[in-house]
């Protein structure tokens, strides 16, 4: 979310009316997130300068680990400097924090991909956005969910009902850091999940969701306590379920 926000506001800076806009003080420091949206709090370092040039040489774009050879224009300017250094910038402090994380499987190639294609400036901003938008899609949708064996026919359904607190153990990546509470596509998905980590035997899925609309899931190494919940459904693994005389 953090990095699509960025990479959303970087294209507006990279076509703004007024030109080109580059943040001179790129730090995390100079961000902040208001209603799941990243915005700048400081826009007194931005200018839409770009630098002048007479020949190619005179357009290295410069980094303390990495240096790149940019275009002298026709107009004497250095072509794209500030898009690609509001670019690379996104890239050094958000990029190669957040994104190896908290992604399914599926998607971390997609994700290593636009890493990759950022750190080394290959990509431009519109050919970031639009990959960024990609994953997101694949994301909401569940079209990255490979065809699998269905699980969920392992499991009992009982609507109205979820687990006591105290069930949970700990996994990551995790919305809550008291238990193992992940997004899900659908209950089949949550299933497959479940069967892929040796302490789950049930799982809730709550109205709750998260950004992209998807439901969030609880998932427990027990099940015996049960309460009420008219707006959760608890899935009990039928392995489990037997010895216990559900």
């Amino acid at each position: 979310q953090i990095c699509l926000s960025l990479v959303k506001l970087l294209f507006y800076l990279a076509h703004s009316p007024l030109g080109s806009i580059v943040l001179l003080d790129f730090q995390p420091r100079q961000f902040v997130m208001v209603d799941g949206n990243l915005k700048v709090t400081d826009m007194d370092d931005a200018s839409t300068e770009e630098l002048s040039c007479k020949e190619d040489s005179d357009c290295t774009l410069d980094f303390p680990t990495k240096s790149f050879p940019l275009k002298c224009s026709v107009a004497g300017k250095c072509e794209g400097i500030n898009e690609k250094k509001n670019l690379f910038n996104a890239y050094r402090y958000f990029f190669t924090y957040l994104l190896p994380h908290s992604a399914p499987p599926a998607l971390r190639p997609l994700l290593s991909d636009i890493l990759n294609a950022t750190g080394d400036l290959r990509y431009g901003i519109n050919e970031t956005l639009r990959a960024f938008e990609k994953v997101l899609h694949l994301y909401k949708s569940g079209l990255y969910l490979q065809k699998r064996p269905l699980l969920l026919k392992d499991y009992i359904s009982l609507k109205g009902f979820r687990a006591v607190e105290g069930e949970g153990y700990k996994c990551w990546p995790s919305y809550s850091h008291l238990g193992c509470l992940l997004s899900i596509h659908s209950a089949e998905e949550a299933a497959a999940i479940c069967n892929s980590q040796l302490q789950c035997q049930s799982f809730i899925v709550t109205q709750h969701r998260t950004w992209t609309g998807r439901p969030l899931a609880s998932f427990q190494s027990g099940w015996t306590d049960l309460i009420p919940d008219a707006n959760a459904v608890v899935y009990i693994k039928r392995s489990a379920s037997s010895g216990e005389g559900l």
